[in-house]
């Protein structure tokens, strides 16, 4: 069966892409990816100390709707989508790019994790996506393509990942069992798992540099990824070439995670 692919590529597509916050983010770096193939973008931002440095790259992107969305407070994601769904009727792209576990639990070990800080960390890193999920398929009337960001850590020990290491397991069972129900409406869910970056996420593990050094020591390209690398992987996710691609987690990291 011949496709027929509009160019640019996802013109006409509207994403929506939930956590930028700066130019390091890898929200930003899929963010740029889904503009330059043409799709028009809905951005968000945790809160009002965020805004300043998010909204001049939504500016510099064209981004039809800037609004807040801190997945912890009740009532604002269900206003980003209300929002959306006025302006634009539908949506073909969600990019779930957010995770937090409260300092203490996640640079201790697994065994002095609190169980609140557990629960807070399992809720916005994960159960969040559930709920993104649940609002935007309505919108998804033709189909679309879900991303959720993940890490090695959740498939094997990564030492001072802690808490994240399990929390981001759930978050990739997640992305397969969603694929398994939104599969009929023609919706892809994938988890996606770069290799380390220098992201303001990444900052609060203990030891960053090193892990980032081992993994491009490890990779057989040897060298880093970076948020463009990850943008334009999803972008090509996102796509009619990936139609046929549903509840993978993927990685993009140079090949480090095939090494012993």
């Amino acid at each position: 069966m011949k496709i027929e692919i509009p160019r640019p590529i996802l013109k006409n597509k509207k994403a929506l892409v939930v956590g930028i916050a700066n130019d390091n983010s890898i929200a930003y770096g899929c963010a740029r990816a889904f503009r330059e193939l043409g799709a028009d973008l809905a951005v968000t931002f945790l809160d009002d100390k965020a805004k300043p440095h998010v909204e001049p790259l939504a500016r510099e992107m064209d981004a039809t709707i800037f609004l807040p969305m801190d997945a912890s407070r009740p009532g604002e994601m269900e206003a980003v989508f209300e929002h959306i769904t006025r302006q634009w009727g539908q949506l073909d792209i969600l990019v779930h790019s957010i995770a937090f576990a409260p300092k203490e639990d996640l640079q201790g070990g697994l065994l002095s994790c609190s169980s609140k800080g557990f629960s807070i960390a399992m809720d916005i890193s994960c159960h969040s996506f559930i709920r993104m999920a649940a609002l935007a398929a309505p919108l998804m009337k033709d189909g679309g393509a879900m991303f959720a960001m993940s890490y090695h850590g959740a498939q094997e020990v990564v030492p001072n990942y802690n808490v994240m290491g399990p929390v981001k397991a759930a978050l990739e069972a997640a992305c397969r069992y969603l694929a398994y129900e939104l599969g009929s409406q023609k919706i892809r869910v994938h988890a996606i798992s770069p290799g380390p970056l220098k992201t303001r996420a990444a900052s609060g593990l203990k030891d960053f540099d090193v892990m980032l050094n081992e993994a491009v020591a490890r990779s057989p390209i040897g060298e880093a990824v970076d948020i463009m690398d990850v943008g334009f992987f999803c972008a090509f996710l996102a796509t009619p070439y990936a139609r046929r691609l549903t509840g993978q987690t993927i990685y993009v990291d140079g090949g480090a995670s095939i090494m012993a």
